[in-house]
Protein backbone atom coordinates (compact mmCIF):
# COMPACT_ATOMS: atom_id res chain seq x y z
CA UNK A 1 0.00 0.00 0.00
CA UNK A 2 1.29 3.28 -0.78
CA UNK A 3 1.58 5.85 2.06
CA UNK A 4 2.19 9.82 2.17
CA UNK A 5 3.30 11.31 5.19
CA UNK A 6 1.84 14.98 5.28
CA UNK A 7 3.57 17.63 7.75
CA UNK A 8 1.26 19.67 9.02
CA UNK A 9 2.84 22.95 11.29
CA UNK A 10 0.03 25.28 12.87
CA UNK A 11 -0.26 27.91 15.08
CA UNK A 12 -0.97 26.77 17.75
CA UNK A 13 0.43 22.85 17.17
CA UNK A 14 2.63 20.54 14.93
CA UNK A 15 0.92 17.59 13.26
CA UNK A 16 2.02 14.78 11.05
CA UNK A 17 -0.54 12.86 9.90
CA UNK A 18 -0.09 9.46 7.44
CA UNK A 19 -2.53 8.81 4.51
CA UNK A 20 -2.92 6.08 2.27
CA UNK A 21 -3.67 6.55 -1.61
CA UNK A 22 -7.30 6.76 -1.20
CA UNK A 23 -6.69 9.79 1.11
CA UNK A 24 -7.74 7.90 4.59
CA UNK A 25 -6.28 8.89 7.98
CA UNK A 26 -4.06 5.97 9.19
CA UNK A 27 -2.01 7.64 11.65
CA UNK A 28 -1.91 11.06 13.47
CA UNK A 29 0.41 12.49 15.92
CA UNK A 30 0.33 16.53 17.62
CA UNK A 31 2.34 18.45 20.09
CA UNK A 32 0.89 21.75 20.79
CA UNK A 33 3.12 24.77 20.24
CA UNK A 34 4.27 27.40 22.77
CA UNK A 35 2.64 30.52 22.39
CA UNK A 36 5.06 33.77 23.59
CA UNK A 37 3.23 37.52 23.77
CA UNK A 38 6.36 39.54 24.51
CA UNK A 39 4.39 42.49 24.77
CA UNK A 40 0.67 43.15 23.84
CA UNK A 41 0.33 42.89 20.57
CA UNK A 42 3.38 40.86 19.80
CA UNK A 43 3.15 37.08 18.97
CA UNK A 44 6.06 34.92 18.59
CA UNK A 45 7.36 31.18 18.07
CA UNK A 46 10.39 29.60 18.72
CA UNK A 47 11.77 28.08 15.30
CA UNK A 48 13.73 25.14 17.19
CA UNK A 49 10.43 24.05 19.01
CA UNK A 50 8.60 24.24 15.75
CA UNK A 51 11.13 21.77 13.98
CA UNK A 52 11.65 19.82 17.28
CA UNK A 53 7.96 19.20 17.61
CA UNK A 54 7.58 18.95 13.56
CA UNK A 55 10.01 16.21 13.72
CA UNK A 56 8.70 14.33 16.99
CA UNK A 57 5.30 13.95 15.18
CA UNK A 58 6.68 12.97 11.79
CA UNK A 59 8.30 9.72 13.98
CA UNK A 60 5.69 9.22 16.34
CA UNK A 61 2.91 9.30 13.32
CA UNK A 62 5.54 6.59 11.57
CA UNK A 63 5.22 4.58 14.39
CA UNK A 64 2.00 4.71 15.12
CA UNK A 65 1.42 3.12 11.85
CA UNK A 66 3.62 0.67 11.84
CA UNK A 67 5.07 1.90 9.27
CA UNK A 68 9.44 2.36 8.44
CA UNK A 69 10.45 5.34 5.78
CA UNK A 70 10.87 3.59 3.20
CA UNK A 71 7.05 2.66 3.42
CA UNK A 72 6.58 6.65 2.91
CA UNK A 73 6.69 7.49 -1.07
CA UNK A 74 6.80 10.97 -0.49
CA UNK A 75 6.06 13.96 2.51
CA UNK A 76 4.11 17.06 2.00
CA UNK A 77 4.32 20.16 3.99
CA UNK A 78 1.70 22.72 4.91
CA UNK A 79 2.43 25.43 7.26
CA UNK A 80 1.18 28.27 8.94
CA UNK A 81 1.50 31.28 6.66
CA UNK A 82 3.01 34.91 6.88
CA UNK A 83 5.14 33.50 9.98
CA UNK A 84 8.61 35.35 9.31
CA UNK A 85 11.43 32.93 10.25
CA UNK A 86 15.42 34.36 9.55
CA UNK A 87 18.26 32.24 10.53
CA UNK A 88 21.92 31.76 9.97
CA UNK A 89 22.79 29.70 6.44
CA UNK A 90 25.79 28.06 7.98
CA UNK A 91 24.97 27.31 12.01
CA UNK A 92 20.84 26.51 10.54
CA UNK A 93 20.05 28.50 13.75
CA UNK A 94 18.03 31.29 13.81
CA UNK A 95 18.87 34.64 14.68
CA UNK A 96 15.40 36.06 16.62
CA UNK A 97 11.97 34.38 17.63
CA UNK A 98 9.80 34.04 14.31
CA UNK A 99 7.00 36.71 14.35
CA UNK A 100 3.69 35.26 14.04
CA UNK A 101 1.46 36.01 11.25
CA UNK A 102 -0.90 37.64 14.17
CA UNK A 103 1.83 39.98 15.30
CA UNK A 104 0.89 43.75 15.30
CA UNK A 105 4.18 45.00 15.77
CA UNK A 106 4.52 46.80 12.65
CA UNK A 107 1.33 48.27 11.91
CA UNK A 108 3.00 51.80 12.79
CA UNK A 109 5.22 50.98 10.20
CA UNK A 110 2.49 49.67 7.66
CA UNK A 111 0.64 53.29 8.42
CA UNK A 112 3.49 55.08 6.91
CA UNK A 113 3.61 52.75 3.32
CA UNK A 114 -0.27 52.92 3.04
CA UNK A 115 0.21 56.91 2.78
CA UNK A 116 2.44 56.50 -0.08
CA UNK A 117 -0.39 55.70 -2.61
CA UNK A 118 1.73 55.04 -5.16
CA UNK A 119 3.23 52.28 -3.12
CA UNK A 120 0.18 50.87 -1.96
CA UNK A 121 -1.05 50.54 -5.39
CA UNK A 122 2.00 48.94 -6.49
CA UNK A 123 1.28 46.19 -4.18
CA UNK A 124 -2.00 45.72 -4.67
CA UNK A 125 -1.17 45.30 -8.22
CA UNK A 126 1.97 43.21 -8.16
CA UNK A 127 1.00 40.73 -5.05
CA UNK A 128 -2.99 40.90 -5.15
CA UNK A 129 -2.51 41.86 -1.04
CA UNK A 130 -3.28 45.16 0.78
CA UNK A 131 -0.34 46.40 2.93
CA UNK A 132 -0.84 45.23 6.53
CA UNK A 133 1.63 43.72 9.36
CA UNK A 134 -0.40 40.68 8.76
CA UNK A 135 1.91 39.33 5.60
CA UNK A 136 5.84 38.83 5.89
CA UNK A 137 7.58 41.48 4.36
CA UNK A 138 7.72 44.46 7.11
CA UNK A 139 8.19 41.62 9.80
CA UNK A 140 10.89 40.49 7.87
CA UNK A 141 12.09 43.91 8.05
CA UNK A 142 11.61 44.39 11.17
CA UNK A 143 13.90 41.66 12.04
CA UNK A 144 16.44 43.02 9.88
CA UNK A 145 16.43 46.58 10.97
CA UNK A 146 16.24 45.16 15.12
CA UNK A 147 18.75 42.11 15.12
CA UNK A 148 22.03 43.21 15.75
CA UNK A 149 24.51 42.67 12.63
CA UNK A 150 21.71 41.34 10.25
CA UNK A 151 21.61 43.50 7.88
CA UNK A 152 25.40 43.27 7.38
CA UNK A 153 25.20 39.80 7.67
CA UNK A 154 21.75 39.34 4.92
CA UNK A 155 24.21 42.02 2.56
CA UNK A 156 26.95 38.96 2.83
CA UNK A 157 24.54 35.85 1.86
CA UNK A 158 25.15 34.52 5.62
CA UNK A 159 20.64 34.51 6.54
CA UNK A 160 17.90 33.18 5.03
CA UNK A 161 14.33 33.97 5.23
CA UNK A 162 11.76 32.13 4.99
CA UNK A 163 8.10 31.42 6.28
CA UNK A 164 7.92 27.98 7.96
CA UNK A 165 7.88 25.53 5.28
CA UNK A 166 11.04 26.71 4.20
CA UNK A 167 12.62 26.43 7.50
CA UNK A 168 11.03 23.13 7.77
CA UNK A 169 12.28 21.82 4.31
CA UNK A 170 16.06 23.87 5.53
CA UNK A 171 16.40 21.35 8.16
CA UNK A 172 14.94 18.44 6.39
CA UNK A 173 17.34 18.44 3.88
CA UNK A 174 20.09 19.38 6.22
CA UNK A 175 20.69 22.81 4.94
CA UNK A 176 20.60 21.73 1.21
CA UNK A 177 17.67 23.49 -0.12
CA UNK A 178 16.33 26.95 0.21
CA UNK A 179 13.25 26.97 -1.42
CA UNK A 180 9.27 28.14 -1.12
CA UNK A 181 6.40 27.40 -3.18
CA UNK A 182 4.24 29.98 -4.95
CA UNK A 183 1.59 29.92 -2.08
CA UNK A 184 3.75 30.63 0.34
CA UNK A 185 5.55 32.84 -1.55
CA UNK A 186 2.07 35.10 -2.61
CA UNK A 187 1.86 35.52 1.27
CA UNK A 188 5.31 37.47 1.99
CA UNK A 189 4.01 41.15 -0.03
CA UNK A 190 7.08 40.99 -1.70
CA UNK A 191 6.00 38.02 -4.75
CA UNK A 192 4.70 39.15 -8.35
CA UNK A 193 1.93 36.66 -8.37
CA UNK A 194 1.18 37.44 -12.10
CA UNK A 195 4.56 36.99 -13.10
CA UNK A 196 5.91 34.41 -10.16
CA UNK A 197 9.12 36.33 -9.51
CA UNK A 198 10.54 38.43 -6.65
CA UNK A 199 9.33 42.00 -7.12
CA UNK A 200 12.51 44.32 -6.77
CA UNK A 201 11.03 47.16 -6.45
CA UNK A 202 9.49 45.95 -3.57
CA UNK A 203 12.68 44.74 -2.33
CA UNK A 204 13.91 48.03 -2.60
CA UNK A 205 10.85 50.01 -0.74
CA UNK A 206 11.12 47.05 2.00
CA UNK A 207 14.99 46.95 2.18
CA UNK A 208 15.11 43.47 1.86
CA UNK A 209 18.48 41.84 0.21
CA UNK A 210 17.29 39.51 -2.54
CA UNK A 211 19.88 37.40 -1.26
CA UNK A 212 17.82 36.23 1.80
CA UNK A 213 15.08 34.76 -0.59
CA UNK A 214 14.40 31.21 -1.11
CA UNK A 215 13.53 29.84 -4.50
CA UNK A 216 10.03 29.49 -5.31
CA UNK A 217 8.73 26.57 -7.08
CA UNK A 218 4.97 24.83 -7.72
CA UNK A 219 3.62 23.56 -5.00
CA UNK A 220 3.69 20.07 -6.58
CA UNK A 221 7.53 19.71 -7.03
CA UNK A 222 10.14 17.53 -5.55
CA UNK A 223 12.25 19.89 -3.57
CA UNK A 224 14.55 17.73 -2.31
CA UNK A 225 15.26 14.62 0.17
CA UNK A 226 15.40 14.11 3.90
CA UNK A 227 18.55 13.57 5.96
CA UNK A 228 18.16 9.78 6.03
CA UNK A 229 19.44 9.72 9.58
CA UNK A 230 16.24 11.84 10.79
CA UNK A 231 13.75 9.20 9.65
CA UNK A 232 15.94 6.17 8.71
CA UNK A 233 15.49 6.62 5.18
CA UNK A 234 16.21 9.21 3.12
CA UNK A 235 12.16 10.76 1.62
CA UNK A 236 11.40 13.03 -1.09
CA UNK A 237 9.51 16.40 -0.18
CA UNK A 238 7.78 16.47 -3.08
CA UNK A 239 4.62 19.33 -2.05
CA UNK A 240 4.44 22.27 -0.12
CA UNK A 241 1.53 24.98 0.26
CA UNK A 242 0.60 27.27 2.76
CA UNK A 243 -2.03 26.04 5.03
CA UNK A 244 -5.36 27.50 3.83
CA UNK A 245 -4.43 27.06 -0.22
CA UNK A 246 -4.07 23.47 0.95
CA UNK A 247 -7.31 23.14 2.39
CA UNK A 248 -8.82 24.33 -0.67
CA UNK A 249 -6.78 21.61 -2.81
CA UNK A 250 -7.77 19.26 -0.37
CA UNK A 251 -11.27 19.88 -0.38
CA UNK A 252 -10.99 19.36 -4.19
CA UNK A 253 -12.00 23.08 -5.27
CA UNK A 254 -9.74 22.71 -8.45
CA UNK A 255 -12.19 25.12 -10.20
CA UNK A 256 -13.47 28.27 -10.52
CA UNK A 257 -16.11 29.28 -7.99
CA UNK A 258 -15.66 26.40 -5.81
CA UNK A 259 -15.29 27.96 -2.02
CA UNK A 260 -13.84 26.52 1.20
CA UNK A 261 -13.54 27.92 4.37
CA UNK A 262 -11.26 26.58 7.56
CA UNK A 263 -12.27 27.22 11.22
CA UNK A 264 -9.17 27.21 12.65
CA UNK A 265 -7.94 29.70 15.19
CA UNK A 266 -8.73 32.19 12.56
CA UNK A 267 -11.28 31.74 9.80
CA UNK A 268 -9.79 31.88 6.23
CA UNK A 269 -12.44 31.39 3.03
CA UNK A 270 -10.82 30.97 -0.20
CA UNK A 271 -12.69 30.89 -3.77
CA UNK A 272 -11.58 29.48 -6.62
CA UNK A 273 -10.52 32.18 -9.38
CA UNK A 274 -8.82 29.43 -12.18
CA UNK A 275 -6.04 30.81 -14.52
CA UNK A 276 -6.95 34.36 -14.51
CA UNK A 277 -6.04 37.32 -11.99
CA UNK A 278 -8.46 39.03 -10.34
CA UNK A 279 -8.26 41.83 -8.07
CA UNK A 280 -10.95 42.31 -5.37
CA UNK A 281 -13.22 45.14 -5.55
CA UNK A 282 -14.81 44.34 -1.77
CA UNK A 283 -11.42 44.03 0.99
CA UNK A 284 -10.63 40.94 -0.42
CA UNK A 285 -6.70 39.76 -1.26
CA UNK A 286 -5.54 38.19 -4.79
CA UNK A 287 -3.36 34.71 -3.83
CA UNK A 288 -1.91 32.54 -5.67
CA UNK A 289 -3.69 29.07 -5.43
CA UNK A 290 -1.48 25.59 -5.60
CA UNK A 291 0.11 25.13 -8.20
CA UNK A 292 0.62 21.83 -10.35
CA UNK A 293 2.75 22.03 -13.29
CA UNK A 294 3.04 25.53 -15.11
CA UNK A 295 -0.20 26.33 -15.29
CA UNK A 296 -1.01 29.62 -13.20
CA UNK A 297 -3.48 29.31 -10.61
CA UNK A 298 -5.31 31.90 -8.12
CA UNK A 299 -7.78 32.13 -5.64
CA UNK A 300 -9.46 35.27 -3.81
CA UNK A 301 -9.01 35.40 -0.05
CA UNK A 302 -10.66 36.46 2.96
CA UNK A 303 -9.21 36.61 6.18
CA UNK A 304 -10.66 36.66 9.76
CA UNK A 305 -8.27 37.13 12.85
CA UNK A 306 -9.88 35.20 15.62
CA UNK A 307 -12.02 32.80 14.74
CA UNK A 308 -11.87 29.89 17.25
CA UNK A 309 -9.49 31.59 18.98
CA UNK A 310 -12.83 33.21 20.66
CA UNK A 311 -13.51 30.00 21.98
CA UNK A 312 -10.25 30.08 23.66
CA UNK A 313 -11.10 33.14 25.05
CA UNK A 314 -14.05 31.80 26.48
CA UNK A 315 -11.75 29.27 28.38
CA UNK A 316 -8.82 30.89 28.91
CA UNK A 317 -10.09 34.55 29.57
CA UNK A 318 -13.36 34.55 30.98
CA UNK A 319 -13.30 31.24 31.96
CA UNK A 320 -17.28 30.45 31.23
CA UNK A 321 -15.94 27.25 30.20
CA UNK A 322 -13.30 24.30 31.27
CA UNK A 323 -12.76 23.05 27.39
CA UNK A 324 -13.45 24.16 24.19
CA UNK A 325 -15.71 21.28 23.61
CA UNK A 326 -18.10 22.44 26.01
CA UNK A 327 -19.09 25.34 23.92
CA UNK A 328 -21.64 24.01 22.17
CA UNK A 329 -23.78 22.58 24.96
CA UNK A 330 -23.38 26.17 26.84
CA UNK A 331 -24.33 27.91 23.62
CA UNK A 332 -27.20 25.70 22.90
CA UNK A 333 -28.45 25.67 26.16
CA UNK A 334 -30.11 29.22 25.40
CA UNK A 335 -32.37 29.46 21.84
CA UNK A 336 -30.28 32.63 20.51
CA UNK A 337 -28.05 35.15 21.80
CA UNK A 338 -30.74 37.43 23.64
CA UNK A 339 -29.34 40.38 21.25
CA UNK A 340 -25.86 40.21 22.67
CA UNK A 341 -23.38 40.85 19.96
CA UNK A 342 -19.83 40.32 20.09
CA UNK A 343 -16.94 40.86 17.86
CA UNK A 344 -13.87 39.86 18.84
CA UNK A 345 -11.59 42.45 17.06
CA UNK A 346 -8.55 41.24 19.50
CA UNK A 347 -6.16 41.76 17.15
CA UNK A 348 -8.04 44.32 14.70
CA UNK A 349 -10.05 43.22 12.13
CA UNK A 350 -9.21 41.54 8.65
CA UNK A 351 -10.90 41.06 5.63
CA UNK A 352 -13.16 42.64 4.79
CA UNK A 353 -12.67 45.82 7.05
CA UNK A 354 -8.98 45.87 7.07
CA UNK A 355 -9.12 47.91 10.64
CA UNK A 356 -6.22 47.50 12.86
CA UNK A 357 -7.46 49.85 15.27
CA UNK A 358 -10.86 47.65 16.21
CA UNK A 359 -10.97 46.20 19.38
CA UNK A 360 -13.32 43.61 21.04
CA UNK A 361 -16.97 44.70 21.40
CA UNK A 362 -19.77 42.73 23.08
CA UNK A 363 -23.30 44.61 22.22
CA UNK A 364 -26.82 44.25 23.43
CA UNK A 365 -25.92 43.58 26.99
CA UNK A 366 -29.27 43.39 29.37
CA UNK A 367 -29.87 42.59 33.14
CA UNK A 368 -30.98 39.51 31.40
CA UNK A 369 -28.00 38.32 29.30
CA UNK A 370 -26.30 35.37 30.77
CA UNK A 371 -22.50 33.74 30.07
CA UNK A 372 -24.74 31.33 27.90
CA UNK A 373 -25.76 33.92 26.04
CA UNK A 374 -22.35 35.67 25.87
CA UNK A 375 -20.83 32.05 24.99
CA UNK A 376 -23.52 31.67 22.24
CA UNK A 377 -22.90 35.22 21.11
CA UNK A 378 -19.30 34.09 20.78
CA UNK A 379 -19.99 31.19 18.56
CA UNK A 380 -22.11 33.43 16.17
CA UNK A 381 -19.25 35.81 15.63
CA UNK A 382 -17.15 33.04 13.60
CA UNK A 383 -20.10 32.60 11.56
CA UNK A 384 -21.20 36.38 10.72
CA UNK A 385 -17.11 36.87 10.16
CA UNK A 386 -17.52 34.31 7.39
CA UNK A 387 -20.71 35.41 6.44
CA UNK A 388 -19.43 39.26 5.38
CA UNK A 389 -16.66 36.96 3.31
CA UNK A 390 -19.14 35.48 1.29
CA UNK A 391 -20.68 38.32 0.68
CA UNK A 392 -17.47 40.18 -0.79
CA UNK A 393 -16.76 37.35 -2.68
CA UNK A 394 -20.57 37.09 -4.17
CA UNK A 395 -19.86 41.01 -5.08
CA UNK A 396 -16.70 40.36 -6.64
CA UNK A 397 -17.95 37.28 -9.16
CA UNK A 398 -21.13 39.22 -10.08
CA UNK A 399 -18.58 42.42 -10.88
CA UNK A 400 -16.71 39.60 -12.77
CA UNK A 401 -19.40 38.02 -14.45
CA UNK A 402 -18.47 35.04 -12.56
CA UNK A 403 -20.91 32.59 -11.25
CA UNK A 404 -21.93 32.97 -7.70
CA UNK A 405 -20.89 29.97 -4.76
CA UNK A 406 -23.20 27.68 -4.78
CA UNK A 407 -22.22 25.69 -1.60
CA UNK A 408 -19.18 26.41 1.04
CA UNK A 409 -17.21 23.29 1.96
CA UNK A 410 -15.90 23.88 5.42
CA UNK A 411 -12.67 22.24 7.45
CA UNK A 412 -10.83 22.78 10.48
CA UNK A 413 -11.57 22.26 14.30
CA UNK A 414 -15.00 24.10 14.59
CA UNK A 415 -16.62 22.77 11.50
CA UNK A 416 -17.82 20.11 13.89
CA UNK A 417 -19.35 22.04 15.84
CA UNK A 418 -23.09 21.15 14.35
CA UNK A 419 -24.80 24.30 16.06
CA UNK A 420 -22.09 26.66 14.46
CA UNK A 421 -22.71 25.00 10.61
CA UNK A 422 -26.26 25.41 10.63
CA UNK A 423 -26.06 28.93 11.65
CA UNK A 424 -23.64 29.66 8.90
CA UNK A 425 -25.47 27.66 6.23
CA UNK A 426 -28.63 30.02 7.52
CA UNK A 427 -26.93 33.17 7.50
CA UNK A 428 -25.40 32.65 3.94
CA UNK A 429 -28.36 30.53 2.21
CA UNK A 430 -26.00 28.45 0.79
CA UNK A 431 -25.31 24.46 1.57
CA UNK A 432 -22.47 24.13 4.27
CA UNK A 433 -20.68 20.54 3.53
CA UNK A 434 -18.44 18.83 5.88
CA UNK A 435 -16.76 16.46 4.22
CA UNK A 436 -15.58 12.76 5.39
CA UNK A 437 -12.19 13.36 5.99
CA UNK A 438 -11.91 16.63 7.57
CA UNK A 439 -8.03 17.32 7.80
CA UNK A 440 -7.84 18.32 4.70
CA UNK A 441 -5.29 20.87 4.75
CA UNK A 442 -2.62 17.95 5.58
CA UNK A 443 -4.42 16.27 2.95
CA UNK A 444 -3.85 18.79 0.57
CA UNK A 445 -0.22 18.64 1.41
CA UNK A 446 -0.40 14.79 0.65
CA UNK A 447 -2.36 15.21 -2.73
CA UNK A 448 -0.11 17.66 -3.99
CA UNK A 449 3.13 15.28 -2.77
CA UNK A 450 1.10 12.33 -4.47
CA UNK A 451 0.78 13.97 -7.52
CA UNK A 452 4.60 14.59 -7.72
CA UNK A 453 5.58 11.30 -7.22
CA UNK A 454 2.95 9.46 -9.23
CA UNK A 455 0.41 8.10 -6.69
CA UNK A 456 -2.13 10.05 -8.58
CA UNK A 457 -2.03 10.99 -11.92
CA UNK A 458 -4.91 13.55 -12.24
CA UNK A 459 -7.04 15.88 -10.57
CA UNK A 460 -10.10 14.25 -11.89
CA UNK A 461 -8.76 11.34 -9.77
CA UNK A 462 -8.40 13.15 -6.52
CA UNK A 463 -11.66 14.79 -6.80
CA UNK A 464 -13.17 11.20 -7.15
CA UNK A 465 -11.94 10.86 -3.44
CA UNK A 466 -14.07 14.13 -1.69
CA UNK A 467 -16.56 12.25 -0.16
CA UNK A 468 -19.27 14.43 2.14
CA UNK A 469 -19.71 13.94 5.51
CA UNK A 470 -23.03 16.21 6.26
CA UNK A 471 -24.73 18.96 4.29
CA UNK A 472 -26.31 21.82 6.41
CA UNK A 473 -29.28 23.17 4.28
CA UNK A 474 -30.32 26.57 5.35
CA UNK A 475 -33.52 26.97 7.13
CA UNK A 476 -33.66 30.90 7.70
CA UNK A 477 -35.80 33.04 5.82
CA UNK A 478 -33.23 35.29 4.07
CA UNK A 479 -35.11 38.47 5.08
CA UNK A 480 -34.38 37.17 8.62
CA UNK A 481 -30.97 36.81 7.67
CA UNK A 482 -30.36 39.81 6.28
CA UNK A 483 -31.68 41.64 9.36
CA UNK A 484 -29.05 39.30 11.44
CA UNK A 485 -26.24 40.55 9.32
CA UNK A 486 -27.42 44.31 9.42
CA UNK A 487 -26.98 44.11 13.23
CA UNK A 488 -23.58 42.66 12.98
CA UNK A 489 -22.51 45.29 11.17
CA UNK A 490 -23.91 47.93 13.17
CA UNK A 491 -21.64 45.83 15.92
CA UNK A 492 -19.00 46.27 13.60
CA UNK A 493 -19.51 49.98 13.51
CA UNK A 494 -19.27 50.26 17.10
CA UNK A 495 -16.05 48.42 17.03
CA UNK A 496 -13.80 50.84 15.06
CA UNK A 497 -15.54 53.66 16.31
CA UNK A 498 -12.48 56.22 17.45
Amino acid sequence: MTHLLALDQGTSSSRSIVFDARGRVVAMAQRELRQIYPQPGWVEHDPNEIWATQLDTAREALAQAGLAARDITAIGITNQRETTVLWNRRTSQPVAHAIVWQDRRTEPLCAQLRAQPALAEHVRAATGLVIDSYFSATKLRWLLDRVSGAHIAAAHGELAFGTVDSWLLFKLTGGRVHATDVSNAARTMLFDVRHHVWDHELLAAFHVPDSVLPKVHASSHVYGETEAALLGAAVPIAGIAGDQQAALFGQACFAPGKAKNTYGTGCFMLMHTGSRFERSRHGLVSTAAAQVGSAKQYALEGSVFVGGAVVQWLRDGLHAIESTRDVEALAASVPDSGGVMFVPAFTGLGAPYWNADARGTITGLTRGSTVAHIARAALESIAYQSAALLQAMSADAAASGSAPVSELRVDGGACVNDLLMQFQADLLGIPVVRPQVTETTALGAAYLAGLATGVWRSLDELAALWQPQRRFEPTLPRGRAAERMAQWERAVRQAIAP
